[in-house]
């Protein structure tokens, strides 16, 4: 049961997981500020237009709510579009950044051991090093 437990803390753990559990709590959030926007400012816009001549309010009501839906849909991938690309490039910038560090140490050619970069004789063995 510990390894069971255990194997579920890692997986738990990895950045993936937790990344995936941000992304949804944030999304559900940001979904009830976009349909916060499309109720308050939205809908009544597209209710105060020129109602349809007679027998048009049958189907008014189910058409303003399609539209509010699909406004909603396009409001919310358009600003989740924008925050990956964002993310990409930043991502894109932290690996630029990242040079190769510069070796500490080198092998001496006559013991072949591992000797200071900067050092002019081996250690280990006395031999004079050539630049």
């Amino acid at each position: 049961m510990k390894k069971l437990l255990k194997e579920f803390k890692d997986f738990a753990m990895k950045g993936n997981v937790l990344d995936l559990a941000v992304a949804v709590v944030l999304g559900a959030a940001f979904n009830k500020v976009v349909t916060a926007v499309v109720e308050i400012f939205l809908n009544p816009i597209i209710e105060s237009l020129p109602k349809i001549e007679e027998g048009g309010s049958a189907w008014t009501a189910p058409l303003i709510s399609f539209a509010a839906v699909v406004v909603e849909f396009l409001l919310t991938a358009l600003v989740l579009f924008l925050i990956v690309k964002a993310a990409n490039k930043a991502k894109n910038l932290k690996k630029k950044e990242e040079a190769p560090a510069e070796p500490t140490t080198k092998v001496c050619p006559f013991c072949q051991s591992e000797i200071s970069i900067k050092a002019t004789r081996c250690p280990h063995c006395t031999s004079e090093l050539k630049d």
